[in-house]
């Protein structure tokens, strides 16, 4: 070999080295979190090792919930106020573009076979279902229908069939159920005060529902052809949002006002555990690892992450005005 070649073969490793090292490195640090901040009409973005604030994005009025596109390439941010979505990428936070024309999208959902995007108007008091067709880039949704949901239509949860749409409906105490293939209200059920965040059981006979006017969940069995109420379980004041904690039997739930996080086993239906969470607990992400929980402490415009080993606060960092939605690419699964 020639000192030339040699030359070329150690740049060339050089080279890979330094790739590797890239993308190792990368690999570690993790994906953007994302905090959206409702007050302050932007996304502040964490670096998930420092937990410190790199950038805020601007969005519309109000953004409240995200989602991800079922390709992966997009998180959309729903501006309520706005009548928006914006499309941020995922890894480089950098914003993909902005849809308008989407009225007062508070809560959103893609069904699981892709085919639905649907979203709650809270202030509005409608439902929409949306046809997604993502190779139209012109009008990538679709609005098939517009259903009237009084009062104050909050959460959304669908089943892993892509058949039926559950929407609480916070101001007058109900939740209704949504029939994808005829398009038409299956039922509506009373349920107890200002009823918010909803979670599907992965098994979809289970539907809890955080009473945020309340200290408890209620739980529907919704496995026939009614619902029925099927239990209560008391969890703290003011029970919020759910997040899954990815082992299909575990769900975790915010209670706003007990500055609690309560840990419900949805199989035996009771608290397993219970979690002191400063600032007013709302939206919940779970990482990786399956003990670090991050959350949007609402009232005190921080993001908060707790060790679920030891139950202890970790670390907080400060975001926006009235932090809502939290959410990061790399969590564990959400049933």
């Amino acid at each position: 070999m020639t000192r030339k070649n040699a030359w070329h073969v150690l740049a060339r490793l050089l080279c890979g080295l330094f790739l590797g090292f890239v993308a190792n490195a990368a690999q570690a640090t993790g994906h953007p979190i994302f905090v959206l901040n409702s007050l302050s009409a932007d996304v502040s973005v964490i670096d998930p090792v420092s937990l410190t604030e790199t950038k805020r994005i601007a969005t519309g009025k109000e953004p409240h919930h995200i989602y991800l596109t079922p390709d992966r390439k997009s998180m959309i941010v729903a501006n309520a106020m706005g009548d928006s979505l914006t499309f941020i990428d995922p890894v480089s936070a950098q914003v993909q573009r902005t849809l308008n024309g989407i009225i007062d999208p508070y809560h959103l959902r893609f069904s699981p076979d892709m085919k639905w995007f649907v979203t709650a108007a809270n202030r509005l008091d409608h439902v929409d279902i949306y046809r997604w067709q993502p190779e139209n880039e012109a009008q990538p949704l679709k609005l098939v229908k517009r259903f009237s949901a009084p009062k104050t239509p909050s959460h959304i949860a669908i089943d892993t069939r892509s058949s039926v749409v559950y929407v609480s409906l916070q101001e007058s105490d109900e939740v209704m159920a949504i029939d994808l293939a005829t398009l038409s209200v299956r039922w509506k059920v009373s349920v107890g005060s200002l009823p918010a965040d909803i979670y599907l059981t992965p098994d979809d006979k289970t539907l809890l529902v955080a009473l945020t006017g309340s200290d408890a969940v209620e739980v529907l069995d919704v496995s026939g052809a009614t619902p029925n109420r099927a239990k209560r379980i008391p969890t703290g004041n003011s029970a919020h949002s759910f997040r899954s904690m990815g082992d299909k039997q575990h769900v975790l739930v915010s209670n706003r006002a007990a500055n609690t996080i309560s840990k419900i086993d949805h199989r035996a239906l009771k608290v397993v555990d219970t979690i002191v969470a400063p600032g007013g607990p709302d939206d919940m992400e779970l990482l990786p690892d399956g003990r670090t929980l991050v959350y949007t402490s609402r009232w005190a415009r921080k993001l908060t992450q707790i060790d679920l080993s030891t139950k202890k606060v970790v670390r907080q960092v400060k975001v926006g005005k009235s932090p809502h939605g939290v959410w990061t690419l790399d969590h564990v699964p959400r049933l």
